[in-house]
């Protein structure tokens, strides 16, 4: 049987975020940057021998078999021996819901990590096939390299970002992903743009709906703005605020800290290379 592992599942940032379209499935086209933080969970693999799958601890609110660990764990499953199981223990870190891609980020490193201890070899086109199956973020996670992304975030090609550190605040609320996405005052036609012009910088269309749905999440991009070019990730509620350096950011999340002690706060380094990926190395 194969021997325990340990890997990280790191967060995500969206550098930007245009929404140029919605699809008749009632998906949105999307545009984006995608880049990783050295800051997340960590997931522990045991393998067991008697083909069962299990999560520990149980995620509040969240049913077994609709958590995306288990779901990813089941598709592989399908595919490797009946005998293969695991135990799959969750270091939790990142705030659920804040638009830092937690759960696909998990998903990812469980698709990595079974594939490596069930000797499946199934390569990362296929993991990123099976990932497009449990979400749209999932397949940045598997491919680990910082990423331009179009289409529902799934077509991806590798993005010079430059790699600040960061501040990032969870403002202790949720976005409800489907309200925002089926709100009347989404922009839906933001004109495409090239690769080349996002890097010079962007938005985030969700941010305007966000702020109108969760008031905090305005009041914490109007804080960090003061420090910086502040912006929500994703679809919320997580906004983020680069910074030069470490010393730069360790002040700024200090004072956020003093001034608002409610948020969750914490300080990490962007990069380009996913740190699950650098651990699977």
């Amino acid at each position: 049987m194969s021997r325990p592992l340990s890997l990280p599942a790191p967060a995500k940032l969206n550098r930007m975020l245009h929404i140029t379209g919605r699809r008749a499935d009632g998906y949105h086209e999307l545009q984006t940057l995608f880049q990783f933080l050295d800051h997340g969970d960590t997931l522990h693999f045991t393998p067991r021998t008697d083909g069962r799958i299990r999560l520990i601890p149980d995620i509040p609110g969240v049913a077994h078999d609709a958590n995306l660990i288990v779901r990813a764990a089941q598709r592989l499953q399908a595919l490797a021996a009946p005998s293969r199981g695991i135990d799959i223990t969750l270091d939790k870190r990142l705030p659920m819901g804040g638009g830092l891609g937690g759960g696909s980020s998990n998903a990812a490193t469980t698709l990595l990590a079974l594939d490596r201890l069930w000797q499946l070899e199934l390569g990362e086109e296929r993991l990123a096939a099976i990932g497009v199956e449990l979400g749209a973020d999932v397949p940045v996670f598997v491919r680990g390299f910082a990423a331009w992304g179009e289409g529902v975030g799934e077509r991806l090609q590798p993005a010079p970002l430059d790699t600040p550190w960061f501040v990032v605040v969870h403002p202790g609320v949720s976005v409800s992903t489907g309200a925002l996405f089926n709100h009347p005052e989404l922009t839906r036609q933001t004109p495409s743009i090239s690769m080349a012009r996002a890097l010079q910088g962007g938005r985030n269309d969700c941010e305007p709906v966000a702020r109108r749905l969760q008031p905090s999440v305005g009041v914490a991009i109007d804080w960090l703005k003061h420090f910086g070019a502040a912006m929500m990730t994703g679809t919320g509620s997580c906004v983020f605020c680069p910074l030069p350096d470490c010393s730069a950011a360790t002040e700024v999340m200090q004072e956020t800290g003093r001034q608002h002690p409610q948020w969750q706060t914490f300080m990490a380094q962007g990069c380009n290379i996913s740190p699950l990926h650098v651990a699977l190395k």
